[in-house]
């Protein structure tokens, strides 16, 4: 049976988009690019089956929908870069066996120029269709939050932008029926730069907020009270906040496509929050030492391992850092995460705690590292014989903070 969406790639972009058309009442096909970090609880599966949804059972049944969305992963490679691997797959098994009229759209993150560059190429050379003129092309920035339950893709609005004016009102109908509301960029490189403006704008807010955690701490100025008065402004300023570093899919691209055409802005962001690990390391080592204790031999308990509160996701979590450094200093490591029943780090298993408050009270050193709503900090702040919190919330004098 022919679906009207086909969503290609069902990581942490496809998915939720997804689960948005299938509530719109959208007939929707899922297809894999390959391994994709991402899941659906029982029962969001159950809802999503009982809507239309359905896994590809082959490459054959993308030729038979109305629209594509690639929402392959595009990792950081080793040099930096985007992988663009699972992108270029997606787009040669599409284009295989698209049809004219198809509307393709892009949410992948990628570098402007890409969509016309790169993706369009592969579509025309593999169907033997012009974009724009046989097949609408766009390029739409994913805007997901995992977890975040206040804004959703049915309330956020969604930004366009098309190789013609014919593309991008074609993809608009089609989020259309997803969204609030949605916004006309004037082509595919505007569309993909407000992809590299917003990812890079939480990266550079959230380093100077790390470099301000730095310098608050050798100042004795308390950063957290800092912004609970500097967020009262009410223009002009946005808080962020501190932590051991910075996980999740939205990589920092200081690339704008083109040799010497880099953000230093960007360079400098991701230079100070790489180094957030080793200085929460070095903060646990002169805690240790202050108390008389010393790194080597050392029992630490790391909390919450994960990128985001009250989510199983471990992409990018500064948690792995930390646990290396850790155990490179002599301390033996062992951690506890609800949502995570297993963890391991350069493929060796890390300890987990059964009981959160024997295991903080036997430790030297407890350190929240993320804070999953079910921690209770007021007892964990008694039962832990040292705690540092990284994030900020525990009560004021509780534990030694970032």
């Amino acid at each position: 049976m022919p679906a009207d969406l086909a969503v290609i790639g069902l990581g942490p972009f496809g998915l939720p988009l997804a689960q948005a058309a299938v509530a719109a009442g959208i007939s929707t096909l899922g297809y894999r690019t390959g391994p994709e970090p991402g899941s659906l609880s029982p029962a969001e599966l159950r809802r999503m089956l009982s809507g239309g949804f359905r896994h590809a059972t082959g490459p054959a049944e993308l030729g038979r929908v109305r629209t594509a969305v690639i929402c392959a992963p595009t990792p950081r490679a080793a040099d930096g870069t985007l992988d663009l691997s699972q992108v270029e797959t997606a787009a040669r098994t599409l284009a295989e066996r698209m049809r004219p009229h198809t509307t393709v759209i892009l949410e992948s993150p990628v570098h402007p120029g890409t969509t016309e560059n790169f993706l369009r190429p592969l579509l025309e050379a593999g169907s033997g269709l012009v974009a724009g003129r046989d097949f609408h092309l766009a390029y739409s920035p994913n805007r997901v939050d995992p977890g975040n339950r206040e804004f959703t893709p049915g309330n956020t609005p969604k930004v366009i932008g098309g190789l013609t004016p014919a593309c991008t009102e074609s993809a608009a109908a089609f989020y259309g029926r997803l969204t609030d509301k949605v916004v006309r960029a004037r082509g595919l490189r505007e569309a993909e730069t407000v992809q590299l403006l917003e990812t890079n704008f939480r990266h550079v807010n959230i380093a100077l907020v790390n470099e301000m955690a730095v310098l608050c701490h050798d100042l004795g100025v308390d950063l957290w009270d800092v912004i609970r008065c500097a967020e009262t402004k009410p223009f002009g300023f946005q808080a962020f906040r501190p932590g051991p570093g910075v996980g999740g899919h939205g990589v920092p691209q200081n690339l704008t496509g083109g040799p010497g055409r880099s953000l230093r802005m960007v360079e400098l962001a991701e230079q100070v929050n790489s180094q957030m690990p080793r200085y929460v390391v070095q903060r646990a080592a002169a805690l240790l030492n202050e108390h008389g204790k010393s790194a080597r031999g050392a029992r630490v308990l790391l909390l919450g391992v994960t990128y985001k509160p009250d989510l199983g996701d471990q992409r990018g979590t500064p948690a792995r850092e930390i646990a290396v450094r850790l155990t490179e200093l002599g301390a033996a490591v062992s951690y506890h995460d609800p949502h995570v029943p297993s963890w391991s780090v350069l493929e060796r298993p890390v300890p987990r705690v059964d009981s959160l408050y024997e295991a903080a009270a036997d430790a030297d050193l407890t350190i929240l590292l993320q804070h999953h709503r079910t921690y209770d900090l007021q007892g964990l702040s008694v039962k832990a014989q040292l705690l540092l919190d990284t994030r900020g919330t525990t009560p004021t004098g509780a534990a030694h903070r970032l």
